[in-house]
């Protein structure tokens, strides 16, 4: 089970971490990657990472400004959200698979609940 929190309202280029939590034993065994999801539109990647946290990969529309981390120690893992833009309002969702650079929500087995994140301009 996941649970995703740390979304809230902020202005435009401010900066937000989400972080999600993992009950389980199979959180250090699992890519982990973060999504969101925004009124009207279809679930977008955004982010993820390996079982180590030593590999990362990103959506388009991030790279450069988000970083995705994890905590094994602490079944958690983090998106590091910096110079937000209103176009960044969204559910944001954290995800777990089995597969590496998996980008699709098929390939995802084991979703947290969301949280909102908006960014006002």
């Amino acid at each position: 089970q996941l649970q995703a929190f740390g979304g809230g309202l902020v202005q435009a280029g401010d900066s937000l971490r989400l972080s999600c939590v993992a009950s389980g034993r199979t959180f250090s065994t699992s890519v982990m990657g973060w999504f969101r999801q925004a009124p009207g539109k279809e679930r977008e990647f955004v982010a993820g990472i390996n079982l180590s946290g030593g590999s990362t990969y990103y959506g388009d529309s991030v790279k450069g400004r988000f970083t995705i981390s994890r905590a094994n120690g602490k079944n958690t893992v983090y998106l590091q959200m910096n110079s937000l833009q209103p176009e960044d309002t969204a559910v944001y969702y954290c995800a777990a698979s089995r597969f590496w650079g998996a980008t699709t929500v098929d390939l995802f087995n084991d979703w947290g609940q969301g949280t909102q994140v908006t960014v006002s301009s």
